[in-house]
């Protein structure tokens, strides 16, 4: 942690330390784009744990450039009161802070700023499809000049610094790629003019805010795309752009067009994604360089720093998942930190697809810090969990935290429920680590923790507990299906499969292509098996845009195979039978995985609820779905217990 300790500056802007909150749409801004009580509680508890810099969310430099609903707004002084709150309240918890300012362009929607998005050519975004309108000169000088006049209201709210966005295909980043700008004029013409609009922006700031006002620039290294640039095309640009006046440049990579979403990297994307060029960077330019990008592993991040590769990291979603995590690193109390798992569900899947405000899979209390009472509400009161899954380590988390006494009853010899056989598949290890997280968090809190114990109707109507939350998750629906005499295929379940690492013989039949299917089938093909996955509806329950979901589907269409809208209707010898598009077909396999629903395990809340206890379903118990569903409705139902 020596290097990552060391003070920085940026400009004229001194940093304690050289780790970086970066930018991260939240969707807690109010409708208008204002400062809420929520986006300070937020700030605030990620200031006070430790980080040099945080750098707000995107903050609009134009109405018609915002990309979000509820995105902040820095194109009017009307903003101001609420970004002077901002800019204090961070700088008041020991951070410095910059304010992101931002324009859209074309990767925005119609029915989020009420009017036709803007590019620099009339070309649509293949991930939002809504076919900009191309701008004129004279549209062009006047953003120029919106962000300029974002830049001194940053400056007069008090922020230390501004974070120019001209990565992940926002309208900076959009001038200056051939994939998104064929104008044939002055902003689009070899060799510089597509650096033109950037350049322009960039001195106009320093015109306005001030020489010594620091400019941050944040870019796509590469935009991972076909058509779009790599970094040997941006990098001749780089100096030009500092000789402008730009202070640090950070370094990400992808637009909203990369498969795999590389700008968030997901479970399977290797760690210190933009490392390698960080360094070339960093040997171009004379300024400091940030870099971002899966960095959550602190000894990566110091030996980033230690060996050149950079001046600076960012470490985004860490600051979701555990908001004291350099503060913790830095006492040397590592094993303390809870570690990012690199899902995306809780935060960019959340905002992107949802457009909900963010929170996280492994810290539900993010997003929700403005309501949280910290007292030891539960203090004398006594809590049964029934459950060591994820919703019931999270709810037993929350009681304990609170000073109340807690016994978590597993039915299993150890706990983690279903991220026992989750945690298999390649990538996604960090599963297998938060459970061992939770449970050291769980006995220093001194939860009572007694594995290996089936709860009957009779612990439930003990008068000893003020609640209980019932975290028994769900059984796996097995099939009914016919089989001839002497068949010799081996039926097996997926997370039976997953978490006793059993043998599956050479050809496997996958039923069911949900997140638990297509996920037992990359870990299938890692072991060399010739797999065929089926689902009986029409399309994948398992979204391809998501970057989880693109590399499954990516890595069966090259390895294995995927038949939709075909139903397993009977086992004969060597193989199943298939009702495929309304006709029969035999699949040749050794053994079929059932990976196709499950139904929840809640009969012990109704007894709970018979017997007038006070309790809460939490998880899968309450309806089959993801790990964020599972501990945000533990959080939740703990909460509504301690009232």
């Amino acid at each position: 942690m020596k290097e990552l300790l060391r003070p920085v500056r940026i400009g004229g802007m001194p940093l304690k330390n050289r780790v970086v909150m970066p930018a991260m749409g939240t969707g807690y801004g109010g409708e208008r784009g204002e400062v809420t009580e929520r986006l300070l509680a937020y700030l605030k508890r990620r200031a006070e744990g430790g980080t040099g810099l945080v750098i707000t969310e995107v903050c609009a430099v134009h109405p018609h450039g915002r990309g979000f609903p509820r995105e902040l707004g820095i194109y009017d002084d009307s903003f101001l009161r609420g970004l002077e709150y901002l800019a204090r309240t961070v700088k008041e918890a020991g951070a410095a802070v910059a304010a992101q300012l931002h324009h859209a362009g074309r990767e925005t929607l119609p029915q989020v700023i009420g009017a036709e998005p803007v590019a620099p050519s009339p070309i649509p975004s293949r991930a939002l499809m809504a076919k900009p309108r191309e701008l004129t000169r004279e549209e062009i000088l006047d953003l120029v000049e919106c962000f300029a006049r974002a830049a001194v209201r940053a400056r007069k709210a008090g922020f230390d610094a501004v974070e120019l966005h001209g990565a992940h295909g926002y309208l900076i980043n959009q001038f200056l790629s051939p994939y998104s700008n064929r104008r044939e004029d002055e902003y689009g013409m070899p060799p510089l003019g597509r650096l033109r609009f950037a350049r322009e922006v960039v001195r106009a700031v320093k015109r306005e805010a001030g020489k010594d006002f620091p400019v941050i620039f944040r870019l796509s290294s590469s935009e991972m795309v076909r058509g779009g640039y790599e970094l040997e095309y941006l990098l001749p640009f780089l100096p030009l752009l500092e000789e402008d006046g730009v202070d640090a440049f950070h370094v990400s990579c992808g637009v909203y067009d990369s498969p795999g979403n590389p700008t968030c990297p997901g479970w399977h994307h290797p760690p210190g994604i933009n490392l390698e060029r960080a360094e070339k960077i960093r040997r171009m330019v004379g300024v400091p360089v940030i870099v971002a990008g899966k960095l959550h592993d602190l000894e990566l991040a110091e030996s980033a720093v230690a060996s050149g590769q950079a001046d600076l990291v960012a470490l985004g979603r860490q600051h979701l998942a555990d908001p004291r995590f350099l503060e913790k690193a830095a006492a040397g109390h590592e094993r303390d930190i809870c570690a990012c798992l690199c899902c995306n569900q809780g935060c960019i899947e959340r905002l992107t697809f949802g457009f909900e405000p963010i929170t996280c899979t492994v810290n539900p209390e993010c997003g929700e810090e403005w309501r949280s009472v910290r007292v030891r509400m539960g203090e004398g009161r006594r809590y049964l969990v029934v459950g060591a899954g994820p919703a019931g380590m999270q709810a037993a988390l929350t009681l304990a935290e609170s000073g109340a006494e807690v016994e978590l009853a597993e039915r299993e010899a150890e706990v983690g429920g279903q991220l026992l056989s989750a945690s298999r598949p390649p990538g996604k290890e960090a599963l297998a680590g938060w459970v061992r997280w939770a449970a050291d968090r769980l006995h220093s809190l001194g939860v009572e923790l007694k594995t290996g114990r089936e709860v009957g109707p009779e612990t439930l109507t003990d008068r000893r507990w003020d609640g209980a939350v019932v975290a028994t998750g769900s059984r796996p629906t097995l099939p009914d299906v016919a089989a001839e005499e002497g068949v010799e295929v081996v039926l097996l379940e997926a997370r039976r499969l997953l978490r006793e690492n059993l043998e599956a013989g050479p050809r496997v039949l996958v039923v069911g292509a949900g997140a638990v299917g297509l996920e037992t089938a990359e870990y299938l093909l890692e072991k060399g098996c010739e797999v065929i996955v089926v689902e009986e509806n029409a399309y994948s329950p398992v979204s391809p845009v998501t970057s989880h979901g693109y590399h499954l589907h990516r890595l069966l269409r090259e390895k294995g195979r995927l038949l939709l809208s075909t139903k397993v209707i009977a086992l004969v010898p060597g193989g199943a039978v298939a009702l495929r598009n309304g006709r029969e077909e035999e699949l040749q396999c050794d053994t079929v995985v059932w990976a196709a629903g499950a139904r929840s395990d809640d009969w012990l809340f109704r007894v709970a609820e018979e017997a007038g206890l006070r309790a809460r379903l939490a998880g899968d118990a309450a309806e089959p779905r993801t790990m964020l569903e599972a501990t945000r409705e533990a959080y939740l139902a703990a909460l509504e217990l301690l009232g």
